[in-house]
């Protein structure tokens, strides 16, 4: 049973570096900041999720379980407001997102 869980984790170890990487690298290949915000705002928060979810199940059941589920729960409301406060701000600074293939 151990190593079962031990898979588990690692794999989702592994999905979370590895979309954490893909928001890495879509920070910097994306032309403009209102694409850049949306691949860092996705993934990153999916990445984190799973990174997490990982160490849960590293960790079992107890009090490190539940701190990091509040962390999560934490992440998991927080970074899609920030994101959205973000584009908002920048809408009124005067910057416009890219249309077609401008």
């Amino acid at each position: 049973m151990e190593e079962l869980l031990l898979v588990v984790s690692r794999a989702l170890l592994a999905a979370g570096s590895f979309f954490v990487l893909v928001g890495v690298v879509g920070l910097l290949r994306l032309p403009e900041f209102f694409t850049r915000l949306h691949a860092a705002g996705v993934t990153d928060t999916l990445g984190v999720i799973l990174v997490l979810a990982g160490l849960m199940v590293q960790a079992g059941i107890g009090l490190v379980s539940l701190k990091l589920l509040l962390i999560l729960l934490l992440i998991l409301f927080t970074t899609p407001a920030t994101t959205h406060a973000l584009a908002k701000a920048a809408l009124h600074g005067g910057m416009r997102p890219m249309r077609g293939g401008q």
